[in-house]
């Protein structure tokens, strides 16, 4: 397949797309390549990443998720039904994780390096900095990636075609993760005790297209405030904590797992300026939207509180498209439960990757190939 055009980004795919070869007019981005990079290397923002031919036509000839040798152009279910748990040929594999400041990048990372190791370098994974959720399964479905993490509350919504999504997305679970925790924090001096005393104060709802600008969204909602009450600035984490730190930001939402390195940053060095915020009070309205939200509590022991504090969690799955490779998805899927001390020794929320809890992903569907995995895995049905 030769190029035909380049492209930095388009309506479908959104923003943060990398330049990529297109496969024709007609197709557009249904069928865009996963991008080089070496195994197990975090990569830079996907918008400034860029292709080399030779591996995308890598991942043409091999069939990961229906962009390579086997295309799937057919989107023939059978492809994604198992034959076996194992990689035969070469292939290369992009993670869709989130900023580096969050838990998806680091446990990308690590997952990206126990794929190549389990697989003798067949699959050579890399993982991309992304917006995380939101835009990780938008990109998923063009093709950029072939794995992504996602919040469950924002799975769901593409699977059901709602809120973000115009239409139901090709997407299929390979397992539930851990918890994310909403964090939300407070500077001291800004007179905010709840999620409804956040009216007209600078608060960061999270990057653009993230899981972490949904769920603030639904709890700013929650709290009865409009978008016009909030002075709202969607900035990714790192930006987040250096605004609370100078002054420039009074509040920030973040949704992430314990603990989360940006967070840890902030309480350490202005400890007596900020606090967490009981967002609780939301939750009721939370689950008429999605009964997935939960109460849940983040230990003072994480970030050294004066005393544990409660919140709303929600779990993390991790995603494919649904004609992904039984055989691929179904290596992934045991690499993760066989690899997760790896993954705990690269953040411990990976101790929350419970193998009972990994076919809860509903609505999102279980892959063919996942649930095999999960099988001879012994887990729970």
């Amino acid at each position: 397949m030769g190029h035909r055009s380049i492209c930095a980004s388009c309506e479908k795919c959104g923003p943060g797309v990398p330049i990529s070869f297109r496969d024709d007019v007609d197709r557009g981005h249904d069928r865009q390549m996963g991008y080089h990079g070496r195994a197990a290397a975090i990569r830079k923002k996907s918008t400034t990443t860029t292709l080399r031919a030779g591996a995308v036509l890598g991942v043409i000839m091999l069939g990961l998720t229906g962009c390579g040798g086997q295309r799937g152009e057919s989107n023939d279910a059978a492809s994604a039904e198992p034959t076996g748990c194992e990689i035969t040929s070469d292939a290369r594999l992009s993670i869709a994780t989130g900023n580096t400041t969050g838990v998806y990048y680091t446990l990308g990372g690590a997952l990206a390096e126990a794929i190549s190791q389990q697989t003798d370098g067949k699959l050579k994974a890399t993982a991309a900095e992304t917006s995380a959720s939101l835009q990780n399964i938008q990109q998923l479905v063009a093709g950029t990636h072939q794995v992504a993490f996602s919040l469950a509350d924002t799975a769901a919504d593409a699977v059901n075609g709602t809120a973000s999504f115009s239409e139901k997305q090709p997407i299929a679970a390979l397992a539930r993760l851990y918890p994310n925790y909403t964090q939300v924090i407070a500077r001291t001096d800004a007179g905010i005790n709840s999620v409804a005393d956040m009216r007209g104060k600078r608060v960061s709802t999270g990057a653009p297209n993230s899981g972490t600008e949904v769920i603030a969204n639904r709890m700013l909602e929650a709290a009865g405030l409009g978008p016009g009450d909030v002075q709202t600035q969607r900035t990714e984490l790192g930006k987040t904590v250096e605004g609370m730190k100078d002054g420039s930001i009074d509040a920030l939402f973040w949704s992430g797992g314990l603990p989360t390195s940006g967070i840890t940053d902030l309480i350490v060095s202005r400890r007596d300026q900020v606090k967490f915020i009981d967002v609780t009070d939301t939750l009721d309205k939370l689950k008429e939207i999605n009964p997935i939200y939960e109460a849940g509590v983040i230990p003072a022991s994480t970030y050294q509180t004066p005393a544990d504090v409660s919140t709303v969690v929600v779990p993390n799955v991790l995603l494919v498209k649904d004609d992904m490779d039984g055989n691929t998805a179904c290596v992934l899927t045991k690499t993760l439960f066989e690899r997760k001390d790896d993954l705990v020794k690269a953040n411990k929320a990976a101790e929350d990757i419970e193998l009972q809890d990994a076919r809860e992903t509903s609505p999102v569907p279980l892959h063919p190939g996942a649930a095999k995995a999960l099988d001879e895995l012994g887990a729970a049905n």
